[in-house]
């Protein structure tokens, strides 16, 4: 049974693998604080549709309340341990069904499993706060083993964490025109490309939101993520094949073990 990745922007994918909808860091804005949405539409209604719906960390791009509370009433939803401590927002999603993860953890959904590795990122809800969440990635595990790493940057034993994979969703840019400690850029993705050395990989996590006047500030680094990391996957990482979405396409891939 083939898996299918739909990217609707930024970190915002579905996985479909085993008839089970798998929805990542769900964020259906125009605009959120400072950022507004320049590349692809809004995710369409049917795009709220999961099963169940992972959490990557606290900040607000990736764990945004009002795009949570559009999800259809009964679905799981895994976040960060002690989010709804730190997140007041998420305790008031009295109809999803939210479930505090950590590393190492694993979670059953139909016929998937999903397990809960690190990543290196400050997992803090900002612009202020303790750091009692972790930054978190998934891997879900059915007739594929995708890797959704959420925001992290490269750290030793990444291989050895997320394990064998088939499938990497690595993000490859940002929101702005600097990336801080503890994200991937084009060519850091393509190092973590070859170290995990999946079959396939989708670049995310670019080319969708940028700070509102800051257009002519750096614009390639908006523009540029997705296919510089085309080029250097190539190089890094030969053997993968790599699929550059955009917005809202999907890919199908077979996945033979």
């Amino acid at each position: 049974m083939p898996v299918e990745i739909t990217w609707w922007g930024h970190a915002t994918c579905t996985v479909t693998d085993s008839d089970v909808r798998v929805l990542t860091d769900p964020l259906f804005a125009r605009r959120l604080a400072h950022l507004r949405r320049r590349r692809g539409a809004v995710p369409p209604p049917g795009a709220r549709r999961a099963d169940v719906a992972l959490v990557s960390h606290l900040h607000a791009d990736h764990l945004h309340v009002p795009s949570l509370a559009r999800l259809e009433p009964g679905t799981r939803l895994l976040v960060p341990r002690g989010a709804p401590r730190q997140v007041p927002g998420l305790r008031r999603l009295a109809h999803l069904r939210v479930d505090e993860v950590a590393p190492g953890d694993e979670r059953r959904v139909g016929d998937l499993l999903i397990r809960v590795v690190p990543a290196w990122h400050d997992g803090r809800r900002l612009p202020v706060g303790p750091h009692r969440s972790p930054a978190l990635g998934y891997v879900v595990e059915g007739s594929a083993r995708t890797y959704f790493a959420g925001d992290t940057g490269l750290f030793d034993d990444m291989a050895k964490e997320v394990g064998p994979v088939d499938v990497a969703l690595l993000p490859v840019g940002g929101w702005g025109p600097y990336l801080g400690e503890g994200h991937l850029d084009a060519g850091r993705a393509a190092q973590a490309l070859a170290r995990l050395a999946p079959r396939s990989a989708v670049p995310v996590h670019y080319g969708t939101y940028w700070p509102i006047g800051m257009d002519a500030v750096r614009p390639h680094e908006f523009h540029a993520p997705g296919a510089e990391f085309v080029r250097l996957a190539a190089e890094f990482a030969p053997e993968v094949d790599v699929h550059r979405l955009e917005h809202g396409e999907s890919v199908r891939l077979e996945v033979a073990r």
